[in-house]
């Protein structure tokens, strides 16, 4: 069964656009250093769905990954301890879905980008996932 995330990047640091011409090898999803958002990293399998989402700048989805190679050791993380997982970009959203549209919106105001603002990688759930994608008009 696919499982559905969020993902978070400044889109000065890695952007959609950035993401979008790394191509079918996809790019590394590391640097995380949260023990919450990189246990949410092992858990993903090929095939699994991300938003993706601009941190600081923007404050919002912008589009959909997928996740292409499971979790293996960080390169970035010289104690060896975090992950980092391989996504390969699937396609932007027509409309990105802002922060605000999100906290607005009764039936998803449940999800940890409301209630835990700082962990970068997150779980989200199916209903919550066709609801974003129908307001990003994917």
């Amino acid at each position: 069964m696919k499982n559905y995330w969020l993902i978070k990047s400044e889109p000065y640091v890695w952007s959609i656009d950035q993401q979008k011409k790394a191509g079918s090898k996809g790019a590394t999803w590391d640097g995380v250093r949260n023990y919450q958002a990189a246990n949410n990293l092992r858990k993903m399998k090929i095939g699994d769905e991300c938003f993706f989402y601009h941190s600081n700048e923007g404050k919002e989805i912008v589009g959909v990954v997928s996740v292409i190679k499971k979790a293996f050791v960080d390169k970035t993380d010289k104690k060896k301890k975090f992950v980092a997982v391989q996504v390969r970009f699937k396609k932007k959203l027509k409309t990105p879905v802002s922060l605000e549209n999100i906290k607005k919106t009764k039936q998803i105001s449940h999800l940890p980008l409301i209630k835990q603002s700082r962990l970068s990688v997150m779980p989200i759930d199916f209903k919550s996932w066709k609801i974003i994608c129908k307001m990003g008009k994917i």
